[in-house]
C-alpha cells in the first residue's frame, strides 16, 4: 500500500494525502522549507566549518578551540529545534511528520552537547 506523504498512514494508490489536514500541514511545511532553505544552508555551512576549525584550534589552544566548537553546536541545536527541516532522503523514508520529529530529537542532542561543551570550556580555563 501507498503511504500518506505527511503522516505515513496507509492510503489507496490514487491519493497523496490521507486527509485535508495532512495536505494543509504538508503544504505549510514545504512553503516554510522553500523560504528558509538557503539561509539554513549558509548557517549550517558556516557552523560546520567553524566546528571543524575549532577542533583544529582545540589541539593548540584548548580554551579558544572549545568555545569554537561549543557555540556553533548550540547555534545548530537551536536552529534545528525551531526550524526542523529534514533532508529529502529522510522525508522519503519516514515521511514529513516523523522526519521532523527525528530532526527535533537530533537538535536536542546537539543542544545538550553544545551546552556541555560550553560548560567544559568555561570550567577548563
Amino acid at each position: 500500500m501507498k503511504k500518506c506523504e505527511y503522516c505515513a498512514k496507509e492510503i489507496s494508490y490514487h491519493e497523496i494525502y490521507c486527509c485535508d489536514d495532512c495536505q494543509t500541514n504538508a503544504n505549510k511545511f514545504y512553503e516554510v522549507r522553500d523560504k528558509i532553505s538557503k539561509l539554513m544552508g549558509v548557517i549550517n555551512g558556516v557552523s560546520v566549518l567553524s566546528i571543524g576549525i575549532g577542533l583544529f584550534v582545540y589541539s593548540m589552544i584548548r580554551e579558544v578551540g572549545a568555545f569554537m566548537v561549543a557555540i556553533p553546536t548550540v547555534i545548530l541545536g537551536i536552529l534545528f529545534l525551531f526550524f526542523p527541516i529534514p533532508a529529502d532522503v529522510m522525508i522519503q523514508k519516514y515521511k514529513i511528520k516523523k522526519a521532523v520529529q527525528i530532526t527535533r530529537i537530533i537538535a536536542v542532542v546537539l543542544l545538550v552537547f553544545g551546552i556541555a561543551a560550553t560548560i567544559f570550556a568555561i570550567f577548563s580555563t
